[in-house]
């Protein structure tokens, strides 16, 4: 018995120490992370040079071609077909330049990458897409789950998973990899036939942007990237300038105006088409109130002599939200959406000085507080609110930071939280303290603002 008992703590302690093992590991592996995301933060942050405003579309500005772009439909179809035909709405009659060239899906259209997610995806595209608009997709990591993908894409979309396309004299490359070790990482194979088309690409295109198309962003670039992306991509994309990037996967807001990001080459991330996920407090994998609610593509439209517009739509308010104007791709010494030019031209979020706050009672009995939002420049946003409600004493009851609903395309002039019915009383006074906080982190002056529980 004795002996028994001896190995049963021998046993323990061995599994004590492998748990140990690999907990450390785990922790040293997200310290390495951290740290490669702040030296990449800071090299990010410090390219380019700041403008004194940043472009806007040139009147003489004639699409050669236009292409329609979204990602992670996540069996969403509806939202699918909506896109479809509100790009030929909006489209079909244009006064400068008429039509859609091309649909480009970025992966993700699954859930768990089965046959009848493909069909019905498929059918989807075929019921609204027309013959003579170019249509191509690409893998995402949930298409990469069953080990049979290849057989499935080649069966519903007709072309090779990795394809070239050339459209107006534009080369469109679209890459799904193939997968490696897991469904994050791709083959060397595959990243090779990525780096050949880049390179022979570039070579031909003359003063044209080369399109790049592929499900995760590259590492460290756009809103989302520095957890939702592979660096498998960052040396294959680097210092092409006239090349211009579209991802996925992140979920992150197109809105934000850090999806679009100029380093060495142009990336964009195009937000999401079910479900948005954000970061707070530098923390990703938040879900805020509403963020099923989303709805976005990108328009992409590209001259012969360099020029590129992009502009984010939402299906849900029928909205333009961005606007995007690259002067010259060829041009890196005058890119304008660095990072370093974006932080510059933001502005810390500004409260009216008629800001107001008031209560309401929800459904469940809790507390519903809201308040005047802050205002910020054009084309910016605020990201997070910070509040703190003290009653008439002075004390602090209440104390929170939350995602600003700015991926929500509305007319609200009010912004709102939720609070515990336990912590206010009815008929009592209390000070509300917002600050806002910029998606370039700008800070407003904190507003006090009253309201009285009724």
């Amino acid at each position: 018995m004795k002996y028994l008992l001896l190995k049963i703590k021998a046993v323990i302690l061995l599994l004590l120490k492998i748990t140990g093992f690999v907990l450390g590991s785990v922790v040293s592996l997200l310290a390495v992370l951290c740290l490669i995301t702040l030296c990449w933060g800071g090299v990010q942050m410090s390219r380019g040079e700041v403008t004194d405003a940043l472009p806007s579309v040139a009147s003489d500005f004639v699409p050669e071609i236009r292409l329609i772009v979204f990602t992670d439909t996540h069996n969403e179809n509806e939202n699918v077909a909506d896109a479809i035909d509100t790009a030929y709405a909006l489209f079909d009659n244009d006064e400068v330049y008429s039509g859609v060239d091309g649909f480009f899906g970025l992966g993700d259209f699954s859930s768990i990458g089965t046959e009848p997610d493909y069909k019905a995806y498929a059918d989807t595209l075929n019921e609204h897409v027309r013959e003579e608009t170019v249509l191509i997709n690409v893998l995402g990591n949930h298409e990469f789950k069953q080990d049979y993908y290849k057989e499935l894409f080649e069966k519903y979309f007709g072309h090779e998973i990795n394809t070239v396309t050339e459209i107006n004299g534009f080369t469109c490359i679209a890459f799904s990899g193939e997968r490696s070790l897991t469904e994050w990482t791709f083959t060397p194979g595959s990243l090779k036939w990525l780096n050949d088309e880049v390179h022979k690409a570039v070579e031909k295109a003359g003063d044209k942007p080369v399109f790049v198309f592929e499900h995760p962003h590259p590492f460290g670039t756009v809103y989302g990237s520095t957890v939702w992306c592979t660096p498998q991509l960052n040396p294959v994309f680097a210092g092409h300038t006239n090349l211009i990037n579209f991802s996925g996967h992140s979920h992150f807001p197109m809105n934000d105006p850090r999806s679009i990001n100029q380093s060495t080459y142009t990336s964009v991330g195009v937000g999401a088409m079910a479900r948005f996920e954000l970061d707070e407090n530098f923390i990703p994998g938040q879900h805020p109130e509403g963020y099923e609610d989303a709805a976005q593509f990108a328009v992409v439209e590209a001259d012969s002599t360099g020029r590129v517009r992009i502009r984010g739509y939402d299906l849900l308010s029928d909205t333009y939200f961005c606007d995007y104007f690259i002067e010259d791709v060829n041009d890196r010494d005058a890119f304008a959406y660095t990072y370093k030019n974006m932080k510059a031209h933001d502005t810390a979020p500004v409260f009216p000085e008629n800001a107001e706050a008031a209560v309401s009672v929800t459904e469940d009995g809790n507390y519903r507080v809201s308040f005047t939002k802050a205002e910020v420049a054009d084309g910016f946003i605020v990201h997070e609110y910070k509040v703190i409600i003290k009653d008439e004493s002075g004390k602090e009851l209440y104390k929170d930071n939350f995602v600003a609903p700015y991926y929500l395309i509305n007319d609200s002039t009010s912004e709102g939280f939720t609070v515990s019915k336990d912590i206010l009383e009815s008929g009592k006074a209390y000070t509300l303290t917002v600050t806002a906080e910029s998606a370039y982190h700008k800070h407003s002056e904190a507003k006090i603002m009253t309201f009285t529980v009724q």
